[in-house]
């Protein structure tokens, strides 16, 4: 792998679905789905067992049927997690406009993601980004997550790049921490912050 590399996060980053620190998809949860969004997410992701999910080790189908067969919801796995899905299925235009920008003046591309398998296959197909992107590495389809160094060895590995040569972009501090202990490049996005998400791709290449 040649030339400058652009490691994209997801949720936060090209997908605005984080507003003051709150994920968008939860505001009319109780609403549309006839429980509480608090019920849900204590059985999902407070207790941790969406951890194994997120890692490739367990369906996240599978995890929501089970958190059906004790809740009061009538759904089915299926409807709930496109509930979820596209109810979280907030492209930012300008974000993505920036990384179209860099593709075009030579920079790959990659899409850099804590997302399991399913939510994976949804960003590219249903949402129609797989386009976008020359390579994509998601925490599902690869056994770890950020920030574990395992997650940004596998990626400077498979894409046969030096260190140097890859921007990561992100907005939790923790990734973006353990992408520069590597030696890469790496810039903490903020919400809203397109004059310095600009600047530093332009810096790489872009």
């Amino acid at each position: 792998m040649r030339g400058k590399v652009i490691a994209w996060d997801f949720d936060g980053v090209l997908n605005k679905n984080i507003v003051n620190g709150r994920l968008v998809w939860k505001a009319d949860f109780a609403r549309d789905l006839g429980v509480s969004e608090n019920e849900f997410s204590d059985y999902m992701f407070r207790s941790g067992r969406f951890d194994d999910v997120l890692i490739g080790q367990k369906d996240v189908r599978d995890l929501v049927a089970e958190w059906l067969a004790v809740s009061a919801c009538q759904k089915t796995a299926d409807q709930v997690l496109h509930y979820w899905f596209s109810k979280d299925a907030l492209p930012d235009q300008t974000s993505l406009a920036l990384l179209d920008r860099a593709r075009a003046k030579g920079c790959f591309n990659v899409l850099a993601t804590n997302n399991e398998a399913r939510r994976t296959a949804y960003i590219e197909n249903e949402m129609g980004l797989a386009d976008r992107f020359d390579r994509v590495f998601a925490a599902g389809l690869m056994g770890c997550k950020k920030p574990d160094p395992r997650f940004f060895k596998i990626v400077q590995s498979e894409l046969k790049a030096a260190a140097s040569d890859i921007l990561f972009i992100d907005d939790k501090a923790a990734n973006v921490e353990a992408a520069s202990v590597l030696g890469w490049r790496a810039f903490h996005f903020r919400e809203g912050d397109y004059a310095g998400l600009s600047r530093v791709i332009s810096e790489h290449g872009g």
